[in-house]
């Protein structure tokens, strides 16, 4: 069961997740025990993000050695407010593209742009990434701002 703490109830919570579209910020492991951050397309669904990038990415060698993750997913301008927390990551197949489509969707707003066309080649071998928050920490400085 996640742990909600901060600002928003959790139906706040995803509520923001499904209108924002800014990247997730996702920090990990690279196995020689340094950190890593990367910003990721998502689509929070059913209480995880889905995330998807490149099956021979460097992110997927990492977290196949650690899947523990922190996250934020924050508006980039005034007022500021977002989620930020941690849990793990699973990371599966998507032989056939479906959620990096729907991210495409959401982010390109359709599939019809060069950047689609490359992401969606059927040479492109994908994978999604599915992040489980263990905790989801909220803020929102909108009544400061």
């Amino acid at each position: 069961m996640v742990s909600v703490t901060g600002a928003w109830s959790l139906d706040e919570v995803a509520d923001f997740l499904a209108e924002e579209t800014v990247p997730i910020r996702l920090g990990c492991r690279r196995p020689s025990g340094d950190l890593w951050m990367l910003s990721l397309w998502y689509r929070y669904r059913d209480g995880d993000f889905e995330c998807a990038t490149a099956a021979d990415a460097d992110v997927v060698r990492y977290l196949e050695a650690d899947s523990e993750v922190s996250f934020e997913v924050s508006t980039n301008e005034p007022p500021y407010r977002g989620v930020r927390g941690n849990g793990s990551v699973r990371i599966s197949p998507d032989d056939e593209k479906r959620v990096l489509r729907a991210l495409t969707e959401r982010y390109l707003g359709g599939t019809d742009s060069p950047l689609a066309e490359r992401l969606l080649s059927p040479s492109r071998r994908e994978v999604t990434l599915t992040v489980t928050p263990e905790r989801l920490h909220s803020w929102d400085y909108s009544d400061r701002m």
